[in-house]
């Protein structure tokens, strides 16, 4: 069984979540991995992982002396993670946007990657995973607001399932507001292809010391 530390609490009947910190991180990088490439196969990503590149990524993010890592467990076995960590241990292009904008970095904790396998959409995990980080933001930081970003498809993307609704309406529920004109660029082989590709992905922010919204 993996390694576990940090604070956890219950979601539902069955589902545990556990924030996990500094060198407890290590032996779940290839779970997080595994997750990653599972779910971002899926619409809006259509990302085609690769293993060994997934873990070399992640020991980054381990690295990062403030990450924060998200785990839902279902007994022993992991069905989804978060991750989180300071603006400013991210990678310099998530971190140059928010400089072109003149918001100061240090004042934001990223939120990267958030994976659930699909059985367990829709029991309140999401919503857990966002207040777990935002805990974990306000625990190790005296950043003013929190931040993610998600990827830009088009509404007439041929990869689109049929009936798919957008996220949107949920992360406005946890209190995030959308900023279109706060943009990065990454770059993944996407499913078929043989090369990354450039993907953007706009921020949306959210006010976790009462501060203004820049």
């Amino acid at each position: 069984m993996a390694a576990r530390a940090g604070l956890a609490y219950e979601i539902g009947m069955s589902i545990r979540l556990q924030t996990v910190t500094g060198p407890a991180l290590l032996p779940l990088l290839p779970v997080l991995a595994r997750l990653r490439i599972a779910v971002f196969r899926e619409f809006p990503y259509l990302y085609e992982g690769d293993q060994a590149e997934e873990e070399q990524h992640l020991r980054a993010f381990a690295a990062s002396p403030s990450a924060g890592l998200i785990v839902a467990w279902d007994g022993d076995a992991a069905v989804g993670c978060a991750t989180c960590m300071r603006l400013t241990e991210a990678s310099a292009g998530v971190i140059a946007p928010f400089r072109a904008a003149g918001i100061d970095p240090a004042e934001v904790f990223y939120f990267g990657e958030s994976v659930l396998l699909p059985a367990y959409r829709g029991q309140g995990i999401g919503v857990g995973f966002f207040a777990a980080r935002e805990a974990h933001a306000r625990a190790v930081s005296s950043c003013d607001y929190t931040a993610f970003c998600a990827v830009i498809r088009a509404a007439d993307h041929p990869m689109r399932p049929p009936g798919t609704v957008g996220l949107e309406g949920f992360w406005r529920k946890r209190g995030y507001t959308p900023y279109p004109d706060l943009v990065c660029s990454m770059h993944w082989t996407e499913i078929g292809g043989a090369v990354e590709v450039e993907n953007r992905l706009s921020f949306w922010l959210k006010s976790v010391s009462g501060r203004t919204l820049p």
